[in-house]
C-alpha cells in the first residue's frame, strides 16, 4: 500500500536546489524548481535543512542518484526519516506551489476491467484484525509486522493501518495511518479512498477474490492503483488474511485472481508478522559494524575489479599493437622478397655471368638485399 510515502520522490530535488550538490537529469527543470522553491517555500526549506531528521533523509537521498532503483531508493529513506517538517515542505513544493514536477504514469499498474471485481461484498466483513501476509510491490507492499484493524464508521470502511520500518542496524520503526474508504454502489468490490488533504493522494482497491467463513483461511485479495501530487500511477497488491502467515490451501485461488490483472502470485513476496521484539542494541550495534566492514570489502572488491577491467583492456591494446606490427613486418617482407625476385629476373646475361664469375649465387643475392630494402630496381 502507500501509507503515504510517495512524498518522498520530490524531495531529491529539494537537495538540489537547497545544497547544490545532487546531480539532475534535466538541468532546465531543476532550475526552474530551485527557483520556486527559493521564492515560494523558503521557510519550509529552511526548516527542512535545520531538522535533524530532515536533514538525514536528505542526506539519505543522496544515496539514490543514478540508482536503477532510484525512486524506491528514495521512497525507503522516506519510510525512515519521514516527519512533520517533511510533510510541511512537501505540501508546500509539491501540493500548494506545485514546484515540483509530478512523476507521471508509466502503466506498470493498468485500471483492471471492473468485471474482474468481486460481485458480491459486504464492508461488514472486512471488520476486525487482517494480516497482509503476502505483498506484489517490494516498494509499498512488503513489510513486517502489517496489521490492520477496520471497522465500518458512517457507511465507510476504516482502516487503522500498521508496518514496520527497518533500520541498517536491524532495528525498526512503527508507522502508522487511517485509510478511509467508499464502496463503489455500482461494483461492490471497487474502494475508493479519496478526498485526503495530505498531497491529495488517492488509492483505488479492487477486491479480485475473497472468502469470508470466519475461518483461518479466510481472505481478501486487493488489487490497488493509486496517485497524489507527486506522483500518478503507482500500484500494487495485497493479500490480507485472517492468519498471521499465508495458508496454502487458498493460493490456488489467489493466483488465478493475480492472473486476472496480468500477474503472476510466485512474484508475490511473503511478510514476516510475527512481530517480534526489537533486538537488543548491543546485537544491533554488531550488526552495524558488520555491515560496514561487509561495505568496505564490497568497495574494495569493486576496485579490485575495476583494476582488473583497465588491466584486460591494456593487454588487448597490446596484443592488437602486436597483431598490427606482425601483419605489417608481414608485409613488408613479402614485398622486400618481391622485390628481391623482381632484382633477379630483371639482371641481364651479362649481369648474370658477372654473378657467376664473383661467385655469388641467387641465394647470396637474396641475402644481400634481405638486410635492406631497394630503394630501386636495376635495369
Amino acid at each position: 500500500m502507500s501509507y503515504l510515502r510517495n512524498q518522498v520522490s520530490t524531495i531529491i530535488v529539494l537537495f538540489a536546489c537547497s545544497l547544490l550538490v545532487a546531480p539532475m537529469a534535466e538541468a532546465v527543470d531543476a532550475l526552474k524548481t530551485c527557483s520556486c522553491l527559493l521564492k515560494e517555500c523558503r521557510l519550509e526549506l529552511a526548516k527542512c535543512i535545520s531538522n535533524p531528521s530532515c536533514a538525514a533523509n536528505i542526506a539519505c537521498l543522496q544515496t539514490c542518484n543514478n540508482r536503477p532503483d532510484e525512486t524506491e531508493c528514495q521512497i525507503k529513506c522516506g519510510d525512515l526519516f519521514e516527519n512533520s517538517v517533511v510533510a510541511e515542505f512537501n505540501e508546500c513544493a509539491v501540493s500548494r506551489k506545485k514546484c515540483v514536477p509530478r512523476k507521471s504514469d508509466l502503466g506498470e499498474f493498468p485500471v483492471p476491467d471492473l468485471a474482474l471485481t468481486v460481485n458480491n461484498f459486504n464492508i461488514n466483513d472486512f471488520n476486525g484484525k487482517w494480516y497482509i501476509t503476502s505483498g506484489l510491490n517490494p516498494t509499498f507492499d512488503a513489510f513486517d509486522c502489517q496489521l490492520h484493524e477496520f471497522h465500518v464508521e458512517n457507511g465507510k470502511l476504516v482502516g487503522n493501518i500498521s508496518w514496520r520500518i527497518k533500520t541498517p542496524d536491524g532495528g525498526f520503526f512503527t508507522r502508522s495511518t487511517v485509510q478511509k474508504f467508499v464502496q463503489d454502489p455500482a461494483h461492490p468490490g471497487v474502494l475508493y479512498n479519496h478526498d485526503n488533504e495530505y498531497l491529495h493522494y488517492q488509492d483505488d482497491w479492487y477486491i479480485l477474490s475473497s472468502k469470508i467463513e470466519n475461518k483461518q483461511d479466510d481472505y481478501i485479495f486487493v488489487y490497488y492503483k493509486g496517485r497524489n501530487d507527486a506522483w500518478d500511477g503507482y500500484g500494487g497488491a495485497v493479500l490480507y488474511t485472517r492468519s498471521s502467515v499465508l495458508p496454502e490451501s487458498i493460493i490456488p485461488e489467489v493466483s488465478k485472481a493475480a492472473q486476472t490483472v496480468g500477474r503472476d502470485f510466485k512474484d508475490f513476496i511473503k511478510t514476516d508478522n510475527s512481530c517480534g521484539p526489537e533486538p537488543p542494541l548491543a546485537e544491533r550495534i554488531e550488526k552495524t559494524v558488520e555491515q560496514g566492514e561487509k561495505t568496505i570489502i564490497r568497495e574494495v572488491e569493486e576496485i579490485e575489479r575495476e583494476v582488473e577491467e583497465i588491466e584486460g583492456e591494456v593487454e588487448k591494446v597490446k596484443e592488437t599493437e602486436i597483431s598490427w606490427f606482425s601483419k605489417l613486418f608481414e608485409g613488408l617482407k613479402n614485398e622486400i622478397q618481391k622485390d628481391e625476385e623482381n632484382l633477379i629476373k630483371g639482371l641481364s646475361d651479362e649481369e648474370m655471368e658477372l654473378l657467376g664469375q664473383l661467385k655469388m649465387e641467387a641465394k647470396e643475392v637474396e641475402e644481400l638485399f634481405g638486410r635492406a630494402l631497394p630503394l630501386r630496381k636495376l635495369r
